[in-house]
């Protein structure tokens, strides 16, 4: 907390003493709010709803929040003495929203603002208050106009420090054709108030100023900016970009900001993931520079244009994003601002436990007994191996709209429910919507995906409990040699320290992948060769760079590089098949060549053009989108002794196009059980 008492003994204590003393009650009760009966509630004053003639207020005594009529945007919150946390210098549109971004095939692409045209308020009592701020198509409108119904919520209950937001998207059949590739709720805070952002127990810190980036040197693209002139001196020479504070799904139930003069913190909560996409291991943005919160519900962000929204042939279309949760917290001034985070957390795992949530008024969201459940226990026979069934421990199980194996990770348009299986690998899936759905799993230590031969029906109230869920995973022959680890993350690789120059201190000792720039690390550390690996003498965590990318030679030119992995084998069976499995944890504008024992064979034994647009590489991440390739090598093409295999990535329009290996496996031949 050094750098947080840094900014108390700038902007000092004494003028709101008083004031934090007459909210000391306030703050030390806010912890249990979500946890009442009717009769804890009547220590609270009633909610309020007061009309002005371009705003709505809802109050109930602990914090005030200000939506514009009819746009619906949230202008103003009051709370612990503050008369807006939001930021005042930006227009009320752009303080807390909702936007997308949108087009028609074959257009140019809007960022738009969800200005609702109508108001209404659907709920008005002490208990709570709900309104509705609606955007209804008009096909008649003979201009660019968002062909969706668009209905967002704002619930402020009672004896709650904070307010609920959700909207429902809604097609209705016939409708014009539509991308969109992303929908988010967005929160810009006062940023002379919050400095300081918190994402995990290990990813918080001060934060620079969008003027900071301004008076910055932007680097290879706008979001990464070198800050040469902060106000704040201590972070100057820093890299700053927003995709360095991305997180998967699984890992960002709450993000936030806390400000430390007087001690406040304002928290994204999000209960749930099913209306999210992606899956778990999806990467979103959390928070970023200029004090800004988001929500991301659907983005393109490390999976690219798989990733799109596309409707077309008039197609329907319904779902519900939320509700989320916009937490406030508080302690006086002789408390530790360290505790509201903590304290966030235990609000984060209360509002988990209570979704689904009881209190929201719309139709379209479903309460715990309009849904159903699935249990079961996932088993793992591995042929190659034995023929005995192990544990499919901490696996990944989920329901999603029915597809393909692995289709849930490019499925956008559905609901998601995933949960991760105990060490014996038995699972439960609770609060699943009804509706048909495909169970998809897959296991840590493992290759591919797993898919159940039918789809699930979920109808209300149902408790579906399947027998015994066996995954094989793909495997054609004995290994003879493996790299790396299957968990669809190239986390285990070597990756280096960033530049000197270019560096973020939070990643330093931990998570080094966020780091910019260090795809050009592999050039300083291969400047006239590429990487060779010998199965046997190599290590992968220090030998196997993170991601095979291309070489800079100077004058920004980059050109392709080849990989070469040694290995030796005896007692070769030239009739016989053996098995190359390439697994890939990202890919970005890639295309990947094969070969066997020959570097400059003009046809390779494989050869994937044109892999994936998940962008992983300049966004810091450690995946994208996940891929296997099971690649057939005949006996023939290998010798007795020592052999190579060719890993060519041939594409070298742009520094970050390359990959990221999750696992490489090479199998004997079949062998008789």
């Amino acid at each position: 907390m050094s750098e947080r008492r840094q900014l108390n003994n700038v902007v000092g204590w004494l003028g709101i003493f008083l004031q934090i003393l007459l909210l000391t009650e306030c703050a030390v009760t806010k912890k249990r709010f979500t946890v009442k009966d009717s009769k804890d509630l009547k220590k609270f004053p009633p909610v309020q709803l007061h009309r002005q003639k371009d705003h709505v207020v809802m109050d109930n005594g602990l914090v005030k929040v200000t939506v514009s009529v009819p746009g619906g945007t949230v202008a103003g919150i009051e709370y612990n003495g503050i008369p807006n946390l939001l930021e005042t210098r930006n227009k009320e549109t752009n303080r807390g929203y909702w936007d997308v971004v949108w087009k028609f095939p074959g257009h140019s692409a809007f960022v738009e603002e969800l200005e609702g045209t109508s108001f209404d308020v659907i709920t008005d009592e002490e208990s709570g208050v709900e309104l509705s701020f609606t955007i209804t198509y008009d096909d008649s409108i003979n201009s660019p106009q968002l062909p969706l119904n668009i209905d967002k919520r704002f619930i402020l209950l009672r004896g709650h420090n904070g307010f609920y937001t959700y909207a429902i998207f809604e097609r209705l059949e016939g409708w014009p054709a539509l991308d969109v590739s992303q929908t988010r709720a967005v929160f810009k805070l006062e940023e002379k108030l919050f400095q300081y952002m918190a994402i995990s127990d290990k990813r918080q810190r001060i934060m620079p100023t969008l003027e900071d980036r301004e008076r910055g040197e932007t680097l290879a693209y706008p979001e990464a900016v070198l800050l040469t002139n902060p106000a704040n001196h201590s972070l100057k020479v820093e890299v700053d970009d927003k995709y360095q504070y991305s997180s998967d799904v699984k890992d960002t139930r709450v993000h936030g900001w806390i400000c430390t003069n007087p001690p406040t913190g304002f928290w994204m909560i999000i209960p749930s993931n099913e209306f999210r996409i992606g899956g778990p291991m999806k990467q979103e943005l959390t928070s970023q520079a200029g004090a800004t919160t988001i929500s991301s519900f659907h983005t393109n962000h490390y999976a690219g244009e798989d990733m799109r929204q596309q409707f077309r042939d008039g197609e329907p279309w319904k779902k519900v994003y939320g509700p989320v949760f916009v937490y406030l917290n508080s302690v006086p001034e002789s408390g530790d601002p360290d505790s509201l985070w903590e304290d966030a957390k235990q609000q984060m795992l209360q509002e988990t436990e209570n979704w689904p949530y009881d209190f929201p008024r719309s139709e379209d969201y479903l309460s715990a007994d309009q849904r159903g459940s699935v249990s079961g226990r996932l088993l793992v026979r591995d042929t190659g191996k034995n023929q005995d069934l192990k544990n499919g421990s901490l696996a990944y199980v989920g329901l999603a709209l029915p597809g393909n194996a692995g289709s849930w990770q490019m499925e956008n348009k559905g609901y998601q429910f995933w949960t991760q299986a105990d060490n014996n690998g038995n699972f439960s899936i609770e609060n699943v919507l009804p509706g048909n759905q495909g169970l998809y799993a897959w296991v840590p230590g493992y290759i591919g995906d797993y898919r159940y031969d039918s789809c699930i029906i979920i109808s209300p109230g149902t408790r579906i409990t399947l027998d015994n869920v066996i995954y094989e995973p793909p495997r054609n022959g004995p290994t003879l040699w493996e790299i790396g680890i299957p968990d669809r993350t190239a986390i285990e690789f070597f990756v280096p320290d960033p530049s000197p120059r270019f560096t973020n201190p939070l990643y330093l000792a931990y998570e080094k992948f966020r780091q910019y720039g260090l795809w050009d690390r592999y050039s300083e550390i291969y400047p006239d060769h590429d990487l060779v690996f010998t199965v046997g003498d190599s290590n992968y965590e220090t030998d196997w760079f993170y991601a095979q990318v291309n070489r800079n030679i100077g004058n920004h030119t980059y050109v392709p590089t080849t990989w070469q992995i040694v290995f030796d084998l005896q007692n070769i069976d030239v009739s016989a098949t053996y098995t190359l499995q390439i697994a890939l944890a990202s890919s970005t504008g890639a295309a990947l060549q094969v070969r066997i024992n020959d570097p400059n064979a003009r046809i390779p034994i494989f050869n994937k053009g044109l892999i994936g647009k998940d962008n992983a590489i300049a966004r810091h991440g450690i995946h994208g989108l996940y891929r296997l390739y099971s690649i057939e090598v005949w006996g023939s093409q290998l010798v007795q002794g020592r052999n190579s295999i060719f890993l060519t990535q041939s594409r070298n329009s742009f520094p970050w196009e390359g990959i990221m290996y999750d696992y490489i496996r090479l199998e004997g031949p079949p062998q008789d059980n």
